[in-house]
């Protein structure tokens, strides 16, 4: 049975054409900002790593990875999953200081991903990653950041409705953040589950910011998994905007100060894998080898979706899908790309 549910009355602002050209507009205005606004230059990223090395990404610990192996190496390589780690150690290659970073697009595939209206096997994302100091592991400029991001968003949204007045009645973005933990977000909905309470934090502000997640609660739950090499379960987050087509909070980017050397040991111990410091990634990050870093994933399919007022992920990506959600989006007027 599909989990896609196509509101009643929606009609896409765009056609199909119109839709083309505004995803380009969004992609070329939104990555632009993004690098003004953060300090960032572009490089090339890498579609599969080797196995051995620990550079792909976890994510919640359980997702099969993409796993094959090349025929004239022997090599065993994965597609990435995210590339947090692989980011981190392109810094230090290439040299980068205190202040800048890089950006690339991040292409995946997720194969164990629920299909939905927001989620796809496929998986499209400006990742970006910068230099920063011991001094800015704070809260604060986490805060400060994300700040800065969904000022990115909200400029590329206005330059959007100005060059597609169709969506000038649609789309109202709040460039006010609404900052809130993991924790502090469980005392106000104990009741809840961790997607309904994003959603009811959402609907009530608009623009939210969660923190801290990866470790437990009081509940002796953690709100949401993290894998313990990357972020510091302390000083990350996910942002998130009211999306009105689906009446819920569709999450734009998760992003983080990364773990120093003390947290990912106590990371690691918390779950359970303290063998992982014996990967080749996890050795440079304990000597202090590799710089201290913040960065994330922001998805370019999520945000034309929220920018253009579509209804499914599928509308402004290409990937493939279960018949049923093919049918539901064909019996409510919508076009799959």
């Amino acid at each position: 049975m599909s989990k896609t549910m196509i509101p009643q009355n929606y009609t896409p602002a765009l056609n199909l054409y119109d839709t083309q050209r505004a995803i380009g507009t969004v992609k070329r205005l939104f990555a632009d900002t993004l690098c003004a606004t953060l300090n960032l230059y572009r490089v090339s990223a890498p579609l599969f790593l080797e196995a051995s090395t620990g550079l792909n990404d976890d994510l919640n610990g359980v997702e099969r990875k993409v796993t094959f192996d090349i025929r004239d190496s022997g090599i065993e390589a994965q597609v990435v999953q995210s590339l947090a780690k692989w980011k981190r150690k392109a810094l230090k290659d290439y040299g980068f200081r205190v202040g800048k970073g890089l950006y690339c697009d991040m292409n995946a595939i997720r194969r164990d991903e629920e299909l939905d209206n927001l989620h796809s096997v496929y998986v499209d994302q400006w990742d970006w990653e910068r230099v920063i100091t011991a001094d800015q592991r704070t809260l604060e400029f986490l805060q400060e950041t994300v700040r800065d991001i969904v000022d990115a968003v909200c400029a590329t949204s206005d330059e959007l409705r100005w060059k597609f007045p169709e969506l000038k009645n649609n789309i109202h973005l709040g460039r006010e953040v609404a900052f809130i933990t993991t924790q502090e977000l469980e005392d106000r909905y104990p009741d809840f589950t961790p997607k309904q309470r994003e959603n009811a934090f959402a609907k009530e502000h608009g623009t939210v910011c969660i923190m801290q997640i990866g470790g437990r609660l009081k509940s002796g739950q953690p709100h949401d998994g993290r894998a313990p090499d990357y972020d510091d379960w302390t000083l990350n987050c996910d942002i998130l905007f009211w999306h009105k087509p689906l009446d819920c909070a569709l999450e734009l980017s998760s992003m983080g100060i990364r773990v120093d050397a003390d947290a990912l040991r106590r990371q690691l111990d918390a779950a359970g894998c303290p063998q992982r410091a014996e990967l080749p990634f996890h050795k440079l990050l304990l000597d202090g080898t590799l710089p201290l870093t913040m960065g994330g994933g922001i998805g370019q399919s999520r945000l034309c979706m929220l920018l253009l007022g579509k209804a499914h992920v599928g509308e402004v990506q290409v990937s493939l899908w279960d018949d049923a959600t093919v049918q539901a989006c064909r019996n409510s007027g919508v076009e799959l790309l």
